[in-house]
């Protein structure tokens, strides 16, 4: 899906996908909470079928109740669009906890 992007294309990709952070020039990062480690355990599976079916796969970390996704194209070297569509994919597998995660999270 194309070379590498440009900081102008990387910036206009991040300003696109709410939630997700650049970090060390090569990757982009998002960290998604769950009411309930079966809820985060869910999403994983939703992400690996997502990422199976686009042929690209996150780094992906469980800690309890909040999943880490991690995004880099290795083949390009860094950031490509591919990266991005990967990114609204997860966030889309995302959709159904989104409201209840934000319940769980402590006011204040």
């Amino acid at each position: 899906m194309g070379g590498l992007l440009t900081e102008s294309g990387i910036e206009a990709g991040l300003a696109q996908a709410g939630g997700w952070t650049r970090q060390e020039e090569r990757w982009i990062v998002r960290k998604y909470r769950f009411p309930a480690f079966r809820d985060a355990v869910a999403f994983v599976n939703r992400v690996a079928e997502a990422a199976e079916e686009l042929d690209h796969h996150p780094l992906i970390a469980i800690d309890y109740k909040l999943v880490t996704l991690r995004l880099t194209s290795w083949h390009a070297g860094g950031l490509t669009a591919l990266d991005f569509t990967s990114a609204a994919r997860f966030d889309e597998a995302y959709r159904p906890w989104e409201k209840t995660a934000d319940d769980a999270l402590p006011q204040g």
